[in-house]
């Protein structure tokens, strides 16, 4: 049986940083940069909630977010060893589940739909690796935790990092090499 990857969307797949970033000033007027925002929370960053859910909530807002650079093809690459499933929280912005699922079916239309799983809380997901940016994802994998860097979690050192898709297959083998060595 082939190991299992659940690979979340905003922040790994998906280049939510800018994105968000580019609504917020056009909303507010404040320009900020992804050095302005690194090590930042979230909360931090937009104290005013009503404001973020404002954006989140805005017609378009995940359907046209960019796709992290190399994430395609390394997807594609992983999926010739693994089972991959797409796990997003999706149920805190209702307009994103449709949204995100046409934004999947551009973008990795290779993926099927029993392979995506849309919910609220991740911790039920019991895949073998769990690739998120979040610590209240990974903090609960039931697999190995591997936190894809954003600017709310540079100062995070709890999880093993994975700083861009280029690394992700390369990391993988040392973590099955190194479970082989164990056993």
């Amino acid at each position: 049986m082939r190991k299992t990857i659940g690979i979340d969307m905003d922040g790994v797949l998906a280049d939510i940083e800018d994105h968000i970033l580019q609504t917020y000033q056009a909303e507010t007027g404040i320009s900020l940069t992804r050095n302005d925002i690194k090590g930042k929370s979230e909360e931090e960053l937009f104290p005013d909630r009503a404001m973020v859910m404002k954006i989140c909530n805005r017609t378009g807002f995940f359907r046209h977010l960019p796709v992290m650079e190399g994430a395609v093809e390394a997807v594609k690459k992983l999926m010739e060893d693994y089972e991959i499933f797409i796990v997003s929280a999706a149920m805190e912005f209702p307009l994103s589940l449709f949204e995100k699922r046409e934004w999947l079916a551009e973008h990795f239309p290779f993926i099927s739909w029993k392979n995506i799983i849309f919910c609220g809380d991740k911790s039920i997901i019991d895949t073998d690796y769990l690739i998120d940016d979040h610590c209240k994802n990974l903090d609960f994998c039931k697999g190995k935790a591997l936190m894809f860097t954003a600017f709310h979690n540079v100062e995070k050192d709890h999880h093993q990092r994975i700083n861009h898709w280029n690394e992700v297959s390369s990391l993988l083998k040392k973590l099955e090499e190194t479970n082989l060595a164990i056993v």
